[in-house]
């Protein structure tokens, strides 16, 4: 505990405290350290989910870089080691359009999941349906690319390719002041069969104490229908963020 204040110490020097992106303000970055332990009887359980975000924006452009790594272990031995890593970039026509063009490329390796390597590429569109001070909503669609190394049955290797239809909704919700919500909701059907798919949910909760630090839960849901698995995962922690 006393390396985590200390790391959020070092990121209040180091970083200017600032709400938004302005004409001198491009960059954001987000650090959530959050887990769960559980020690009864004897036996011992924990969950470890951390991620890493950081924003570029200026003005028509954005890019974001995301990276996450979730490790848990039971009784029994290991049930995650799940890590994943993405870039993405959005195009915008101005500052006040809807629509705006998005690239994606993202890697995976997930033990839980049976995922030994995945990679997915792609381009799209988003559309923005709400953006106000207490709510933001958009919905974007297009269509990747994906190469992936599986475990079916656990013991059975699947290498494969194919072309998936990535539907992806993102909310943001500020309800009163301190208190904000997002969520990201990604479906990813296969285009030669639909029965072939990819659900990933990530939902946070966030009660900021200063303008840095906030409390957070998370709650992640995977499922991939290729594997037959799937996942649910609840975590709290902090979270620190910063504009500069």
């Amino acid at each position: 505990m006393k390396k985590v204040y200390l790391l959020a110490l070092l990121l209040q020097l180091k970083l200017a405290a600032a709400a938004q992106f302005n004409d001198s303000l491009h960059h954001y970055l987000n650090i959530n350290l959050a887990g769960t332990l559980n020690n009864a009887s004897g036996d011992r359980n924990y969950l470890l989910n951390n991620f890493i975000k950081y924003k570029y924006y200026k003005r028509k452009s954005e890019l974001n870089f995301n990276s996450g790594w979730i490790y848990g272990k039971n009784k029994d031995g290991l049930t995650n080691n799940d890590f994943s890593t993405s870039v993405d970039f959005n195009i915008y026509r101005d500052t006040a359009a809807r629509i705006n063009y998005w690239g994606l490329a993202g890697y995976t390796s997930s033990y839980s999941l049976k995922i030994n390597n995945q990679f997915q590429a792609g381009l799209g569109v988003a559309y923005k349906l709400v953006d106000t001070k207490h709510m933001y909503l958009r919905v974007s669609d297009g269509i990747l690319f994906e190469h992936s190394n599986l475990l079916i049955n656990d013991s059975i290797p699947d290498i494969y390719t194919t072309f998936r239809n990535s539907l992806r909704l993102q909310l943001r919700l500020f309800p009163v002041q301190r208190v904000s919500f997002d969520g990201t909701a990604f479906w990813q059907p296969s285009v030669k069969n639909i029965g072939d798919y990819i659900i990933t949910t990530q939902m946070g909760l966030s009660i900021k104490l200063m303008k840095w630090l906030s409390l957070s839960t998370r709650l992640n849901y995977n499922r991939i229908s290729r594997t037959d698995k799937e996942n649910l995962l609840l975590t709290y922690g902090i979270l620190i963020e910063q504009y500069f």
